[in-house]
C-alpha cells in the first residue's frame, strides 16, 4: 500500500495560489498536483480564513483542552455543519479528529476527554455510577467554556475603546443569555443582578431573533397552525430567510407552536358486490406527468348530529386534488358526479391514464368501471384490506381533517362547505410540500410543465 505523501507549508501555499489564480478549478488543480479535491478545497479555505499559519503541518496528536472539543461538538451539534466545515471553522487538522471525537463522547460521555494522566480512562470502565471528580471535572469544562465564550465576547464588543466598560459586559451577556445561565455569566463579569437588569431595560436591547419570531408567527398562523417546523422552515427558505431547522424547532418549542395531529378515515369496504380490477398501481407513487395515475377514496366527517361524506380524485404528479365531491350519504351518485368532473380536466388523446382506489363498492359496480373505460382509464384497486396499497390518498385524508376538520368551529352545514371549497382552494394552491421542492402542487405543475 502506498504511504500517503505529506505536504509542506509550501507545498499546500503553491496549491492554493494555483486555485487563487482563478485559471483552475478545485478538480483541475488536484489532477494537476495529483491529490484529491477535498484537500484543494480545505487548505484553499483554511488559508481564506486563517492565513499561511493554518498550511503549516500540525502534530496529529497534539493536545486538546477537554472544553475545547466540547465546544467544537456542540457547535457542530447546534449548527448542523460537516465535519470538514467544522474542522476549518476551528482550523483542526483533519476532520477524522471530530468524528473520532463525537464517537468518543456518544459512547462514553465526557470520561472520553479526561486525560489518562489524571488517573482516568478515556475507555468505558465497569462501573455503577459516575465519580464525584467526574463530575466536578464536567462543571470545570462546562465553567471553561462559559468563560472563554464570555470573555471572547466581551472583547469584540470593547474593541477600539480601550478598557471594557460595564455596558459591554451586559451586552456580552445579553447576547450569551440564551447558552448559559445569566447568574453565573454575572458571576465571571462581577456585575450584580439589579445593575444588569437596569442597563438592559435602559437600552431597550431588542431580542435578535424578534424579527425571526415574528416570521414563524405569521408563517404559521397564515396556515392556521398546519405546518410544523419543517415546513415553516421551508417556507421562510422561501421568503429569502435561510436558518437552521433546529433553530426553528427551538423556537417553535419556545413560543409553544405546535403542529397537529392526523386522525383516521372512513371505511367503505363492504365486501364483493361486483368486480374487483387488479392492483396494477403496486404503490408506485410517482407520476412523471399530470394525469398518468389518479388515486380516489372516500372519507366520513360527522358534524351536527349528521354524516357528510367526501369523495375527491387527487393526481400523483404533484398532489393536486383535481375535482371532489360531497354528499350526506354515500351513494353511487357522489362517485360518478365526481368522476364526470374528473373527465372535463383530461386532455384530448390522452392516454395511459390509472385511476386507482381501494375495493370500495362504489368502485366495483359496473357503470364506474364503464364510465372509465369510455375514457380509455385502466381501472387499478388495492389488495383487500391493505390500506398501503392507498397511502397517498389516506394520508391526503390525515393531513385535511387534522390541520381543517378537527381545528375549525362550524357555525352550521352551509359554514362547513364554504369551509371545505377555501381548504381545497389552499392545499392545491398556497401549502407546500417538501417533495415538490417546497412548492405548492399547482405551483409545482406550472413550474416544471413551463420547464
Amino acid at each position: 500500500m502506498k504511504k500517503k505523501e505529506k505536504w509542506t507549508a509550501e507545498g499546500k501555499l503553491f496549491v492554493v495560489q494555483l486555485y487563487e489564480s482563478g485559471k483552475y478549478s478545485f478538480a483541475e488543480v488536484a489532477k494537476q498536483m495529483g491529490i484529491d479535491r477535498k484537500s484543494v478545497s480545505k487548505w484553499v479555505k483554511l488559508y481564506r480564513t486563517y492565513g499561511i499559519e493554518a498550511l503549516i503541518p500540525r502534530n496529529s496528536c497534539a493536545f486538546y483542552e477537554p472544553s475545547f472539543k466540547l465546544e467544537v461538538l456542540k457547535y457542530r451539534e447546534e449548527t448542523g455543519a460537516s465535519y470538514l466545515t467544522t474542522a476549518i471553522r476551528f482550523n483542526l487538522s483533519s476532520p477524522y479528529t471530530i468524528q473520532r471525537w463525537e464517537e468518543q463522547y456518544n459512547l462514553v460521555g465526557v470520561k472520553a476527554f479526561v486525560s489518562k494522566k489524571e488517573g482516568t480512562s478515556a475507555m468505558p470502565k465497569k462501573g455503577p455510577v459516575e465519580s464525584d471528580k467526574m463530575k466536578e471535572l464536567q462543571a470545570e469544562i462546562e465553567q471553561l467554556r462559559m468563560e472563554n465564550a464570555y470573555f471572547k465576547k466581551v472583547e469584540s464588543l470593547s474593541s477600539g475603546q480601550g478598557k471594557i466598560t460595564k455596558e459591554d459586559k451586559v451586552m456580552a451577556i445579553y447576547e450569551l443569555r440564551h447558552k448559559f445561565p445569566v447568574i453565573k455569566l454575572l458571576m465571571i463579569a462581577k456585575l450584580s443582578r439589579s445593575t444588569y437588569y437596569y442597563l438592559v431595560k435602559k437600552k431597550n436591547l431588542p431580542d435578535r431573533d424578534a424579527k425571526l419570531r415574528k416570521e414563524i408567527t405569521s408563517i404559521f398562523n397564515e396556515h392556521y397552525g398546519r405546518y410544523g417546523y419543517r415546513r415553516v422552515t421551508q417556507a421562510l427558505h422561501n421568503r429569502g430567510l435561510l436558518v437552521n431547522h433546529k433553530k426553528v424547532q427551538r423556537i417553535m418549542k419556545e413560543l409553544r407552536l405546535k403542529c397537529m395531529i392526523r386522525m383516521k378515515k372512513y371505511k367503505s369496504y363492504k365486501g364483493g358486490v361486483g368486480k374487483t380490477a387488479p392492483h396494477i398501481l403496486k404503490r408506485n407513487f410517482q407520476a412523471t406527468q399530470p394525469n398518468k395515475k389518479w388515486v380516489t377514496d372516500i372519507t366520513e366527517f360527522k358534524l351536527f348530529g349528521e354524516k357528510l361524506y367526501l369523495s375527491p380524485i387527487l393526481d400523483l404528479y404533484n398532489q393536486e386534488i383535481i375535482t371532489y365531491t360531497i354528499g350526506s350519504r354515500p351513494t353511487y351518485s357522489l362517485v360518478s358526479q365526481m368522476i364526470e368532473q374528473a373527465f372535463e380536466h383530461l386532455p384530448k388523446n390522452h392516454e395511459g391514464l390509472i385511476m386507482h382506489s381501494d375495493q370500495g363498492w362504489h368502485y366495483q359496480m359496473e357503470p364506474y368501471q364503464t364510465a372509465l373505460k369510455k375514457q380509455n382509464i385502466i381501472q387499478s384497486m388495492s389488495r383487500k384490506g391493505n390500506c398501503y396499497d392507498n397511502a397517498v390518498m389516506e394520508n391526503f385524508f390525515g393531513i385535511m381533517k387534522s390541520e381543517f376538520f378537527y381545528q375549525t368551529e362550524f357555525e352550521n352545514k352551509k359554514h362547513f362547505l364554504e369551509e371545505l371549497e377555501a381548504y381545497m382552494y389552499y392545499y392545491n394552491t398556497k401549502r407546500i410540500k417538501m417533495k415538490l421542492n417546497g412548492l405548492s402542487p399547482i405551483d409545482y405543475r406550472t413550474q416544471t410543465m413551463s420547464v
